[in-house]
């Protein structure tokens, strides 16, 4: 697909921005840090682009930040690049793309790249209390393998108060949780029962998956890539291996390539049922909530059976898939698909045969169309919201130009919106599954996958959203840098606005319908 004629005559017109055609789908543009501002207020306003990830690369004098956005009108990917030398400082746009505000934030905290105009630098991804200042662990001067002996500020962290009324109280939530819960602290700020404001911080278990990568070989890189967030592993090691198959032209066998759709679907229909039974739990359902656990537990004994993995690790490897499904595989999925499909609508018309729990979820959490767009949320968060956007349809990647599914989508934003969209999510998954299994390729599941020196960007509509992996190698397969981002970090963004005008005791049931990952988010 070319670059839409409209833009590249505006281009043309703005004088000393270098463009470079990476590919018929992917433009990148060399801009001055002065003419960032202009050239993303253009982009989102003019073409109507979505915003997918900001990264940054640390060379000998200098630091390269990509802005990466792509046009779902088109299918086109458009990068701006800026270099940054020493002590320079960027315009934040976060005032024009929303969505980039947290990456700002992120590259401050891990790069010490400052972002002029942008208000709420530190005390993000590194917690005062915990990090010294100028730390800057994703530069190449930190040595990842040693800890350090410096310490954060310490007791002088406070949580932000905005709140100044009298009575007005900070009630915390957090960060250590029951359950299996992962730890986050939420704090709500309240004149009374109504939460007002809220504050997330997050990244209590921030793991440095990204620096831990850096001199890892790409077989090591994949580990780190399946594994730092295992509700939705098998997305993430495919956007992993699509990345490094770009990078060695590698063709994968139209059977791998089918496969690949089965499995990512399973891991949609088995993620969003444990969502729902997070939802019935919630509001104190333990008849739905163990219905729901039922269809995950049958979902990952299936996993188990048809690859050896509950949650298909060692599954994916570059250039295809490590084995095959025989037909007696193809056959236990044709028969136990359609039965786990009636359990999960059984389920669905138990719940919304139950005037209480809507009652607990209708008008509850509602992000609206416009929060939504401005935010930049994905996945069932966005389609809820009113927002069509899913990567499987708007930029298709392996056999997914083919099928060309359907994305439903509800318009209030809400609780029960999210519900239905999970709900409906797996019903689609289910039948893209069952209708692509009669039409399964012949040959072999993995062709050669030789390590060349060189970078891409490669994305997946994961369970939660869309993911993006930007990954550059040498030559002889040494990573220089991965770079993960995930949809957890990009709806944990807007979720403060879900609770406003929320009563204290629907904080819980909003949580949860929002089912979002800490492990995804903190990586």
């Amino acid at each position: 697909m070319s670059i839409p004629k409209t833009l590249q005559e505006w281009l043309q017109s703005i004088p000393n921005v270098q463009m470079q055609k990476r590919s018929e789908q992917w433009l990148q543009l060399l801009c001055s840090a002065e003419q960032l501002p202009a050239l993303t207020r253009h982009l989102m306003e003019e073409e109507e682009a979505e915003f997918a990830t900001l990264l940054v690369e640390e060379s000998a004098d200098a630091l390269s930040v990509h802005y990466l956005f792509y046009l779902p009108a088109t299918g086109n990917l458009i990068e701006l690049k800026v270099e940054a030398p020493a002590g320079t400082e960027l315009p934040a746009i976060s005032d024009t793309v929303h969505a980039a505000d947290w990456h700002e934030r992120e590259a401050w905290d891990l790069y010490g790249l400052r972002f002029s105009g942008h208000p709420f630098l530190g005390d993000f991804v590194l917690h005062d209390d915990d990090w010294p200042e100028g730390l800057d662990p994703m530069r190449r001067s930190f040595d990842g393998k040693h800890r350090p002996d410096l310490h954060g500020s310490g007791a002088d962290w406070a949580p932000p108060r905005l709140l100044q009324e009298e009575g007005a109280m900070v009630f915390p939530v957090g960060p250590v949780w029951g359950d299996f819960n992962e730890s986050g602290l939420w704090l709500l700020e309240t004149p009374g029962e109504q939460i007002r404001y809220l504050h997330t911080r997050l990244f209590y278990k921030y793991r440095g998956v990204e620096k831990i990568a850096e001199g890892r070989t790409v077989d090591q890189g994949l580990l780190l890539a399946e594994r730092f967030a295992g509700a939705s592993a098998f997305a993430h090691a495919w956007a992993y291996c699509q990345a490094l198959e770009q990078i060695a032209a590698c063709q994968v066998p139209t059977r791998a390539q089918q496969l690949r759709i089965v499995f990512a679907e399973l891991e949609r229909i088995r993620h969003h049922a444990a969502n729902i039974a997070e939802i019935a739990g919630s509001t104190a359902l333990s008849v739905a909530k163990a219905l729901a656990q039922g269809i995950v537990e049958d979902l990952l004994r299936l996993s188990a059976r048809l690859c050896g993995h509950r949650y298909f690790f060692g599954v994916l490897t570059p250039g295809g898939l490590r084995e095959d499904l025989d037909e007696s595989k193809i056959k236990l999925l044709r028969q136990t698909l359609p039965e786990l499909d009636q359990r999960m609508q059984q389920l669905e018309k138990q719940l919304e045969g139950s005037s209480s729990f809507l009652d607990r979820i209708e008008e509850m959490g509602t992000l609206d169309n416009e929060l939504a767009r401005i935010y930049g949320v994905v996945g069932p968060i966005a389609r809820a919201s009113g927002r069509s956007i899913d990567l499987r349809r708007h930029l298709p990647y392996g056999q997914y130009a083919f099928l060309s599914p359907d994305i439903p989508v509800e318009q209030e934003g809400d609780g029960y919106a999210r519900l239905r969209i999970f709900f409906a999510e797996s019903r689609i998954s289910v039948k893209i599954i069952l209708e692509l299994l009669p039409f399964m390729a012949e040959g072999p599941v993995q062709s050669p996958c030789p390590i060349q020196e060189g970078h891409a960007l490669s994305w997946v509509e994961a369970p939660s959203g869309a993911t993006f992996h930007w990954l550059r190698c040498t030559g002889d397969g040494t990573i220089t840098r991965l770079r993960l981002g995930t949809p957890g970090f990009r709806n944990w963004h807007a979720f403060e606005r879900a609770i406003e005008g929320a009563a204290f005791q629907d904080f819980p049931i909003i949580l949860a319908t929002w089912g979002l990952s800490i492990a995804e988010n903190d990586r």
